[in-house]
């Protein structure tokens, strides 16, 4: 039997809702949970042809409630338009649902543990399965690391597509690592991976778009 599409989009949000109601009850990791302001579970369409992966939430995600929020969230919603896409049309998640405590009064973040990875990832997985998106980009090391496993640099991995259970999988920088390292050359290799990820959704481009970045001749 097939659905409709308006009755298949009420399922998937469903779905996500109960999901994320048991996240924001979920004490897997107790130190995290007691840190915690919010769970920041993901936002976006429940029909993205398109996820995009962060490794965990920072001071204004978890103060929010909502994944990429701060100085590297309204980068990514620049790429995101850049692309002629909205934030409405994607969806955003980590691969931690919590932020990873911090001792008092010590500023920026940390980055997850393995086994806070693991404890978190099935989350992930099942957003991940009712979303069914066409393509997945994995924002930075981490990320990559917290889906795939592999603990190697972005600079190695960008540029190709992996497989991440049948759904290509592209590693690409993390918008903060395009923050503090500013250069044109970062942001045009950045460029190219969303670039990648456009064609493979037969998205159109245009001559403008696919010159985004470029060094002035």
């Amino acid at each position: 039997m097939i659905l409709p599409a308006c009755f298949e989009g009420k399922e998937r949000a469903a779905r996500l809702e109960a999901l994320r109601a048991k996240a924001i009850g979920c004490r897997r990791c107790a130190h995290l949970a007691s840190f915690r302001t919010h769970v920041v579970f993901g936002v976006g369409n429940p029909h993205a042809r398109l996820l995009f992966v962060g490794e965990a939430p920072g001071v204004e995600e978890d103060r929010l409630g909502e994944p990429f929020v701060g100085r590297a969230g309204k980068l990514l919603t620049s790429m995101i338009q850049a692309m002629e896409m909205e934030r409405e049309d994607v969806y955003i998640a980590n691969i931690l649902k919590c932020r990873p405590d911090m001792p008092p009064g010590t500023p920026g973040n940390r980055k997850p543990t393995q086994e806070e990875m693991k404890a978190c990832l099935s989350y992930l997985r099942t957003q991940i399965e009712i979303i069914q998106p066409e393509v997945i980009v994995a924002l930075g090391a981490t990320a990559l690391e917290g889906l795939t496993g592999l603990r190697k640099g972005i600079s190695a991995m960008r540029g190709a597509f992996l497989d991440f259970h049948g759904i290509p999988l592209l590693p690409t920088f993390h918008p903060s690592y395009l923050l503090h390292n500013p250069s044109l050359r970062f942001k045009r290799q950045a460029w190219e991976d969303l670039l990648l990820v456009m064609e493979r959704l037969r998205l159109p481009i245009s001559e403008r778009q696919r010159g985004f970045f470029l060094a002035k001749s």
